[in-house]
């Protein structure tokens, strides 16, 4: 038996046993007429429809908390995050990390490293599970926490903080403090894990790896399952081995073509939380794909599914526009419009350039990296001196 006979092995007894603990999974499989101790494949997980996370919301407000989608005792459960909606998500007592230690153990990052881990600890599942996963990996952290950046900073110096997890921009604020107050020499801290944020996030990093000679790492998780996928310094994120990822249809729930985008959709091996075929609402395509057709490497993310705009039959994500800025020489930002002109939808790039760099060039480099990521054709590319603060990535004026 192979590793992927494995895994659906797995599935089928873990869910099915976990259907006779939580009511609402054995409604939903009652109701989609699928029996989970039937899984031998991919293709039989695939008869289960997705499980949106606007589904799970309702169904935890129509019986709170968990919706009767628990398959653990109670005594089995160590916290309970809260994430926005509220959704209410239980972390099995002993579940150090949920996966996150294989992103640190990717980066180098362990025994004989000081972390500052500056993710939020209330509530939300940020803070505790960089705490435990790090742990896991065998370094020390210091739970700092959001705020008190003087004091952060003070820390970084007199501790000797090798590794930061924190927000893109609160990473730099901390970095810039220690900078200005204690001077260039007393930075002495080599990895940053960064969280994820709208705009050219990319290309801020390769920024933050030139002008603080740090590496930076990301991770794909979230509250509901933990680690999806981590940066191993391929292209991409490798999938933790005990998740089964497929890019589906948003709408239809089938998977999609090898390297088409679509919505990431998750089964977790452990039904303790029962996640299986659950739908992320965030956007990739495949990278690389198992036997089974089972995805083990997908693409940085393109994007939430709602925010895709459909143009001359190909759906556009933000992602395209942050490729642009990155393969643009000297783009310092950039925004696509979509409009609908003489029945044909039109979509055209505006760049932000720095200061000397080569118009044309700009253009015809813009140009290109559209087409490459997008699959069609730009219709036409502008400089402007700037765009507003926050400006979205991607603006769909089709019906304006």
């Amino acid at each position: 038996m192979d590793m992927a006979d494995d895994i659906y092995k797995d599935i089928a007894q873990a869910y099915a046993a976990g259907a006779e603990k939580a009511p609402g999974l054995k409604s939903r499989f009652t109701a989609a007429g699928f029996d989970p101790a039937a899984v031998r494949s991919l293709e039989d997980l695939t008869r289960l429809p997705v499980m949106k996370k606007e589904e799970l919301l309702k169904i935890q407000r129509d019986n709170p908390p968990f919706g009767g989608f628990l398959a653990s005792d109670l005594k089995d459960i160590g916290r309970i995050y809260v994430s926005p909606g509220p959704i209410f998500e239980p972390a099995l007592s002993g579940s150090a990390g949920h996966g996150l230690e294989m992103l640190f153990k990717s980066a180098g990052v362990g025994a004989g490293d000081i972390i500052l881990n500056t993710w939020m600890y209330h509530l939300v599942p940020a803070g505790l599970l960089f705490d435990e996963a790090a742990q896991a990996a065998g370094a020390t952290v210091i739970p700092g926490g959001v705020g008190n950046t003087e004091l952060q900073a003070q820390i970084i110096v007199e501790t000797g903080v090798t590794a930061i997890c924190a927000s893109t921009a609160f990473f730099l604020t901390l970095a810039d403090k220690v900078i200005e107050t204690y001077g260039r020499d007393a930075w002495k801290v080599k990895t940053a894990f960064l969280g994820g944020e709208m705009g050219d996030w990319m290309s801020k990093r390769r920024r933050i790896e030139a002008d603080y000679g740090v590496s930076t790492w990301a991770a794909y998780a979230t509250a509901d399952l933990g680690l999806v996928a981590c940066e191993d310094g391929g292209e991409g994120y490798v999938v933790h081995p005990d998740r089964v990822v497929q890019i589906c249809d948003p709408v239809s729930g089938a998977m999609v073509a090898h390297g088409e985008p679509g919505e990431v959709v998750v089964t977790a091996r452990d039904a303790a939380w029962p996640m299986i075929r659950f739908g992320t609402g965030d956007s990739a395509f495949a990278l690389e794909s198992n036997e089974d057709g089972s995805v083990s490497r997908i693409s940085a993310l393109q994007g939430r599914v709602g925010a895709a705009v459909k143009v001359r039959e190909i759906f556009v994500y933000p992602r395209v526009v942050e490729e642009v800025v990155i393969a643009t020489p000297g783009a310092r930002a950039a925004q696509a419009v979509v409009t609908r002109e003489n029945d044909r939808d039109m979509i055209r790039l505006v760049l932000v350039l720095e200061d000397g760099a080569d118009v044309s060039t700009a253009e015809a480099a813009a140009a290109e990296a559209f087409k490459l990521h997008a699959r069609i054709r730009v219709d036409g590319v502008s400089v402007v001196t700037e765009l507003p603060e926050n400006a979205e990535l991607l603006v769909n004026n089709k019906d304006v």
